[in-house]
């Protein structure tokens, strides 16, 4: 015989289990789980970016409009680019300044010597373009198959189950607004600590000395947006 004791026992359990089952994702068993993220998943893929530039040794390197899009390009890979940008010039007498003149082009708007990499290749079918190349990352939503879905009736909400576009625009959105797709597959290294700050907060604790910043106001217009830090 059960005592009112095991019957409460029993009841919280219950209790238990059904809020844990509300809280995590749930599988109607037909496949569909109730998680935007598992239903409408963000896909990171490589894609090689590419531009095909002429170059000619006796014009000074590249025409104007040429070299807007050769700046262009490089900045798209300082953004986004991962690893480092090739050149690849058809082989000949103006390999070696082909590559010379795009390599120095590239330290010059900012890009490190060491992910600078050159090769040559044979020219095919008459095409003299010097070939620009980097791997960068884009991410998006396959699919999104329920995206347009709108045939569940909102008044009817007896199962208490989303509809199956809950969660597709903001995956979507997510998507398009993150600005470096590789953050979604795997966090970025941490920084270097600031050593001089570190060096400088334990010097004022040693001492028995506020480590904190002191927070004033500094004049009336810093009053009018807020406190400023005076960091020691």
């Amino acid at each position: 015989m059960r005592t009112t004791k095991d019957i409460i026992r029993f009841a919280s359990i219950a209790a238990l289990l059904l809020a844990g089952s509300c809280a995590a994702p749930m599988n109607d068993g037909t496949g569909y789980v109730t998680d935007p993220a598992a239903n409408h998943p963000i896909m990171v893929e490589p894609n090689y970016h590419t531009i095909k530039l002429p170059f000619s040794p006796t014009d000074a390197g590249l025409m104007p409009e040429d070299a807007a899009h050769f700046s262009m390009f490089v900045e798209e890979y300082l953004n986004s680019g991962n690893g480092a940008i090739s050149i690849t010039a058809p082989s000949g007498m103006n390999a070696n300044a082909a590559i010379g003149y795009f390599g120095e082009r590239l330290a010059s708007l900012g890009v490190p010597r060491d992910r600078i990499l050159v090769g040559t290749k044979p020219q095919e079918g008459g095409d003299s373009r010097v070939e620009i190349g980097y791997v960068g990352y884009t991410a998006h939503v396959e699919g999104c198959e329920h995206g347009n879905d709108w045939s569940k009736d909102w008044s009817d909400t007896s199962d208490n189950q989303p509809t199956a576009s809950f969660g597709c625009s903001v995956q979507k959105n997510m998507a398009a607004m993150v600005a470096d797709p590789r953050d979604l597959v795997q966090p970025r290294t941490m920084d270097a600590s600031d050593a001089t700050r570190r060096a400088t907060v334990m010097g004022h604790y040693e001492k028995g000395e506020v480590t904190q910043a002191d927070k004033h106001t500094a004049d009336k217009s810093v009053e009018q947006s807020g406190a400023s830090s005076s960091v020691q």
